[in-house]
Order: structure tokens, then sequence, then C-alpha cells
């Protein structure tokens, strides 16, 4: 069984803080790129990526499972295999995909498999899916670097990203729209429900 968007509410530690605060210039002829993290319910992780400067579009979906096309009752039975995820298109001219990083580690809990806050099945847990070699080598010592920090077990998983699918509309922007503000630099804590 499991429950939906019930987390705890997620405050910004002072790491992620000094990157959603940047200022930061996004040009609309800036390289894009993309980064897709996994990490529990997919409202609160969107939101928080919503408000980093050069984050230009997020998009909450499904990945790293095994059937096509999956609907979000199929992926909360269990028996998908796909994490609820978001994808974030990023200006690499304005941000850095470290930051990204910074910011991922800074609001999951990486010690707990399957689980975020009162989140729990296999569709929450926490992954970092690269989408080329450099993230790949980003992303490993990223993880690398909090395992050494926390000298715990880290559970988050760091794989190359699958096939996404697009969660259904009413979960895009979901916290956004129950008026939770997105504004980029905001540092209001985020309130997950379902």
């Amino acid at each position: 069984i499991s429950t939906m968007g019930n987390g705890p509410t997620k405050s910004f530690k002072e790491s992620s803080i000094r990157v959603i605060q940047k200022d930061v210039h996004v040009s609309a002829s800036g390289q894009r790129d993309i980064a897709t993290f996994a990490g529990g319910c997919f409202w609160g992780i969107e939101l928080a990526f919503q408000r980093v400067p050069g984050v230009v579009e997020t998009e909450v979906g499904y990945t790293q499972g095994l059937k096509k096309n999956p609907t979000y009752e199929e992926v909360c039975s269990g028996s998908t295999g796909h994490a609820e995820a978001v994808r974030v298109t990023f200006d690499t001219t304005a941000i850095r995909y470290e930051d990204l990083l910074t910011v991922f580690w800074d609001i999951i809990d990486p010690t707990v498999l399957n689980r975020q806050g009162n989140d729990v099945g296999t569709q929450y847990r926490t992954g970092i899916y690269y989408n080329n070699d450099n993230q790949r080598i980003l992303a490993l010592k990223s993880k690398e670097d909090i395992q050494k920090k926390l000298g715990v077990f880290i559970a988050t998983e760091v794989e190359s990203a699958s096939t996404w699918y697009r969660a259904e509309d009413y979960h895009q922007h979901y916290l956004a729209k129950g008026g939770q503000c997105s504004r980029t630099g905001d540092l209001t804590p985020i309130r997950c429900y379902g």
C-alpha cells in the first residue's frame, strides 16, 4: 500500500539556498540539457527545481520501469517498476548540473530505500538518472561525496535514464497550481499533500 503526496514539509539547506538565490541570466539561445531525478513524490521535487535559476522547464513523469505508457495507478501498484521522477530542462550557460545535484541531495533523504517521508513504495525511491557520460561521472562523484559526508549507506540509485513517460496533466505543476510559490529564488518550505 502506498500513500500519495504525504511527505513532510521540505526546507532548503544552506548549500541549496546558495544555488537557488544565484543571480543568473537565462539566454533564449542558451544551450539546453536535461536532468532526471527521483526523490519521493514528484510534486515536491518538481516544485523545488522550478525555483532554481537557470531551470527553464520541469515535467513530472515515470522512468526506469518495464511497462510502456504506465498510468499513475499502475505505477502506484508497484507492478511496473517505475519511479516517480522530474525531468528538468536547464540552461547550461546559467546553471551547472552540479548545482542541480546540490539541490537534489539537499531535499531528499538518501539513506532510505523506497521511501521519502510518509510516501512508501518502489515508485518513491530516490535516483539520479543520467542522460550522458558527463552527468554519469558527476552523479557518481556526488553520491560518493554524500556517502563520505554522512558515513552511512546511500540508497539513491544512479543509472542511465530509461524511457520517459510524461505523467497525467493533473500532476504537472501540481503544487504550484495548488497555490505554492514556484517563483525562481523562492525559499518557502514546500508542503506536499495528497
